[in-house]
């Protein structure tokens, strides 16, 4: 599923959400069926979709589905897979085939970045390689690793750990970074989901 972002817009006292690319004259009330005007303070808003090419990020965890964007809304009940980009939008990610360092297919992932904007962490690239090459990511580990809940989740979360304890950091739980960092996000990009399908099917969402 191709995805793009949306406006949203109040008129008659409605909120209406349409698609952001669609041309201005098509970009009508679906109450009343005028072309609204608006005011400064009443300018649609642009949503941005939260599903994003992971390529084109530095220094993330990435979240995505063999089946594309529809893979990660909570409606489907699809297997997720994760990996960490380095400074250059590869992605390296754990499987049964060991790790994995991808230009292609992350195109629609969930975006959680690990360095602040501006930040820069020296090294990340050589670390993440280093990390990767450890005995504990090969081929004939990977049902180990299953075994104790580990395999591609293990492997990213096991060098964000190895990264924060580095820089003389406490490690973070899988637990606590799942709930706080990855849940919220999971959720978000589910609900924009919904409201997209249902825009490219009617044209519009009301509430």
């Amino acid at each position: 599923m191709e995805l793009g972002d949306l406006l949203r817009f109040s008129h008659c006292g409605r909120t209406a959400l349409t698609a952001a690319d669609a041309a201005p004259a098509g970009r009508r009330c679906p109450e009343c069926g005028r072309a609204p005007s608006f005011s400064l303070a009443e300018a649609p808003v642009r949503l941005r979709s939260p599903i994003a090419d992971g390529h084109r990020t530095s220094c993330c965890f990435l979240v995505t589905s063999r089946d594309g964007a529809d893979g990660l809304s909570e409606e489907k009940d699809c297997e997720l897979h994760v990996g960490i980009s380095n400074s250059e939008g590869v992605v390296l990610s754990y499987t049964e085939s060991g790790v994995q360092r991808q230009q292609h297919g992350w195109q629609q992932s969930i975006v959680i970045p690990l360095v602040a904007p501006g930040d820069r962490i020296p090294h990340w690239d050589e670390q993440l390689d280093r990390f990767a090459a450890t005995d504990a990511w090969t081929p004939h580990r990977f049902e180990e690793q299953r075994e104790f809940g580990s395999c591609c989740y293990g492997f990213a979360l096991g060098f964000i750990n190895q990264m924060l304890m580095s820089q003389g950091k406490q490690p973070i739980s899988r637990e606590r970074f799942t709930s706080d960092l990855v849940l919220p996000r999971v959720r978000a990009a589910s609900e924009y989901l919904a409201l997209f399908r249902h825009v490219r099917r009617h044209g519009y969402w009301t509430a």
